[in-house]
C-alpha cells in the first residue's frame, strides 16, 4: 500500500512539473525567430497560428512546393506572412536566408507563436522567443 501511495505521489509531482513547463514555455514575446532546416521533399502545408495576449489566434497558411530549398521556404512563408497577419500589427522579414523573424509592431501586444501543422516532408522548423 505504501509503495502504491509513493507512486501515485510521484505520478502526480511529474504530471504537475510537465503542466508548469507548458505554462511558462507559453510566454508571449514581442519577437520571434522561426528557423527553417531542410529543403522541402513534398508538396505540403505549413500553418503557423500567432495569438497576440489577449486577443484571438490568426492562423497563417504556407503552400510548399516539393523542391523548395530552405531558404525558399522562409521567403514563401514571409511573403505568406505579410499577405495574411494585420499589417498594423506586425513586421515580418526574413534574416540569415532561412530564417523568418516575427516582430509586432508599435503599441500592438505582445504575442505566442506555434506551429500548427507542417505536412512537408524534409522541413523542420524550430521557433525561438527573441
Amino acid at each position: 500500500m505504501a509503495r502504491t501511495l509513493r507512486t501515485c505521489a510521484a505520478a502526480l509531482v511529474t504530471s504537475a512539473a510537465i503542466a508548469f513547463t507548458a505554462l511558462a514555455e507559453a510566454k508571449p514575446s514581442n519577437k520571434w525567430r522561426v528557423e527553417f532546416d531542410g529543403g522541402a521533399d513534398s508538396d505540403g502545408t505549413i500553418v503557423l497560428r500567432i495569438t497576440p495576449q489577449g486577443g484571438m489566434p490568426l492562423d497563417a497558411t504556407i503552400a510548399i512546393t516539393d523542391g523548395t530549398g530552405e531558404n525558399s521556404v522562409a521567403k514563401a512563408v514571409v511573403k505568406a506572412l505579410q499577405e495574411q497577419l494585420p499589417e498594423d500589427g506586425f513586421h515580418v522579414e526574413r534574416d540569415d536566408g532561412e530564417d523568418v523573424l516575427i516582430k509586432k509592431k508599435r503599441g500592438s501586444a505582445d504575442f505566442d507563436l506555434e506551429v500548427v501543422s507542417n505536412t512537408v516532408k524534409g522541413v523542420d522548423i524550430d521557433l525561438d522567443r527573441e
